[in-house]
């Protein structure tokens, strides 16, 4: 197994994510992501970028 760095799962999990998206249109985004996280070993914050992602929103400057 590959150690691969942080950003690297991030984006197998948003090619996933939408791979799964054109298989499955109708497919709930939140569980794409959760499933996305486990899959990809990313922590829970990551759940809200994915979802943060393909719904087109910016994060708060705080973020």
């Amino acid at each position: 197994m590959t150690i691969l760095p942080e950003g690297e799962q991030l984006r197998k999990a948003i090619k996933w994510i939408s791979d799964r998206r054109l298989d499955e249109p109708g497919a709930s985004l939140a569980k794409l992501a959760e499933e996305a996280c486990l899959k990809f070993d990313l922590p829970p914050k990551d759940s809200e970028t994915l979802l943060r992602f393909f719904s087109g929103k910016r994060p708060k400057k705080d973020e």
